[in-house]
């Protein structure tokens, strides 16, 4: 299992966790997603490394902007 933290800008409220949370699940290989929306942190579980174009592009998705990530 591989474990990513992502910053996420412009997230607000639960819809906006929803948002996040249902794209970054369709990724194939996704098996969780945590968001903690004080933070703008999603931490992301996934089976395998995943394609940053594709975390970006899904989080562009839900309209957020994708700011960062860091390695736990």
């Amino acid at each position: 299992m591989v474990q990513k933290v992502y910053d996420v800008k412009g997230m607000t409220c639960d819809h906006c966790v929803q948002a996040v949370s249902s794209e970054l699940s369709g990724l194939p290989g996704v098996e969780d997603v945590q968001v903690d929306l004080p933070s703008g942190q999603v931490t992301v579980t996934s089976e395998r490394q995943l394609d940053p174009g594709a975390v970006a592009a899904a989080i562009d998705e839900a309209g957020y902007e994708l700011v960062g990530r860091t390695v736990r």
